[in-house]
């Protein structure tokens, strides 16, 4: 048995060795000549699994270590009968922790100086909308929530349990809060940052979602944040918006607009979730996943710090945790080493809520 894996997938290597021949390469090494012959890929965002890729290969499983599946063509590997797992949630109190890391940046650049009074929308509560919401009322922020799909789900749910009081998956958040358009969210709010995944078809498609329609509707907000998917936010329609913008994800990486990244408070190369503790959580799950499709025992390691992330929070404290201007200088100052600066990122630590 054969298997590929990401060669930047921390704290897996040596440990699948046992059950298979295991090859490590970088994503841009791992072509569909390479791939012919292997029985599974484990893999990042950056491996694109297609039928360019994986047809004529014997590949029955494949394994992301990364919350979001845009990267594989879900239908052809059904059809194909290939078995996909991500890693949904890993790196979620990484993802909060540079969203409030990046607004406290835009606060102080702006000279403001405290959340009363700020009204924060946030666009999707799963695994890292849920924690952003959490954190954000605790930190003195009105918080306002936009998610179609879970509004629908959750509602469906108190339908058929309606003796149920409370979620299991930690997004109690949004059901305490409840749901609002968002068409509401454009006109009640000072702060948006968007947490979906990157879908072009079905009734809620998130491609360009925050458009030049959607930003010339926005009553009085000040700042957009993406750490979720390019290409949710329109970079042109944003290097016309008038107010601020904090980018992890940007249109066409690594070849991003240079002039959106010259307008950006906080600018960084797709790396809003690579802490430590994220990283191990991902490589966990792929273990675990291998573990369950192949009906193997690979020890997986335990995280000691919780998914749902920290459950007392300040802003000083998050801010100090994580120096995400200094982040940001790297990117302006080599922009085109976009890439490199991803692959080779130091993996900081999550905040822990111990200040």
């Amino acid at each position: 048995m054969k298997i590929i894996v990401d060669n930047h997938i921390p704290n897996i290597q040596g440990l699948i060795e046992p059950r298979a021949e295991v090859l490590y390469l970088e994503p841009g090494d791992i072509t569909r000549d390479v791939v012919r012959d292997a029985d599974a890929l484990v893999i990042r965002t950056r491996t694109r699994c297609d039928a360019a890729l994986l047809d004529g290969s014997r590949v029955r499983f494949i394994g992301s270590a990364t919350i979001g599946t845009d990267h594989i063509d879900l239908d052809y590997c059904a059809s194909r009968g290939i078995t996909v797992r991500n890693a949904p949630g890993c790196n979620a109190p990484a993802v909060a922790q540079w969203v409030f890391c990046a607004i406290d940046a835009w606060m102080r650049t702006r000279d403001i100086g405290s959340p009363d009074g700020l009204t924060l929308g946030v666009v999707g509560v799963g695994h890292i909308g849920s924690i952003v919401a959490r954190w954000g009322k605790a930190l003195g922020f009105t918080v306002l929530l936009n998610d179609p799909p879970r509004e629908m789900a959750e509602k469906t749910d108190r339908t058929e349990k309606t003796d149920r009081t409370d979620v299991t998956d930690g997004t109690e958040s949004a059901v305490d809060g409840g749901f609002l358009p968002l068409e509401e969210l454009q006109r009640r709010c000072d702060i948006i940052t968007v947490h979906t995944p990157l879908t072009r078809g079905g009734q809620w498609p998130t491609w360009h979602l925050f458009d030049r329609a959607f930003l010339d509707g926005l009553a009085h907000c000040r700042l957009i944040l993406d750490a979720a998917r390019g290409a949710i936010a329109d970079n042109e329609a944003l290097l016309g918006w008038k107010g601020d913008v904090a980018l992890d994800c940007w249109e066409n990486e690594p070849n991003i607009s240079r002039e959106l990244l010259e307008k950006a408070i906080v600018a960084t190369p797709h790396i809003a979730g690579y802490s430590r503790e994220g990283k191990q959580r991902g490589t966990a799950m792929m273990l675990e996943a291998l573990n369950e499709f192949y009906h193997w025992d690979i020890p997986v390691p335990t995280i000691n710090s919780p998914a749902t992330g920290a459950a007392q929070v300040t802003l000083a404290g998050i801010a100090a945790s994580y120096d995400i201007l200094a982040d940001t200088a790297a990117l302006k100052a080599t922009p085109a080493a976009f890439e490199s600066l991803r692959n080779h990122y130091a993996h900081r630590q999550e905040y822990l809520g111990r200040d």
